[in-house]
């Protein structure tokens, strides 16, 4: 039995990278929605920067949707 557990514990800290990953990936999606929307605004297309500009609430609403939240203590 105390193999299983560093194995279970391995399991755990890899889970936690990759939901690490997938937020950063989510932030980084909707920072670079936000900048797109900004630029394209700022260039004339405010039709388009308001379409693109959207997304930013989309992207952040999904992860909050398909991450699984952690414990607080």
């Amino acid at each position: 039995m105390a193999q299983i557990a560093p194995t279970s514990n391995r399991a755990s800290h890899v889970l936690a990278g990759a939901e690490q990953r997938s937020r950063l990936l989510l932030l980084a999606a909707a920072a670079v929605s936000f900048a797109l929307s900004v630029s394209l605004w700022f260039a004339g297309h405010e039709l388009q920067g308001i379409f693109v500009g959207l997304w930013v609430p989309s992207i952040l609403s999904l992860g909050a949707i398909v991450l699984p939240r952690t414990a607080r203590s």
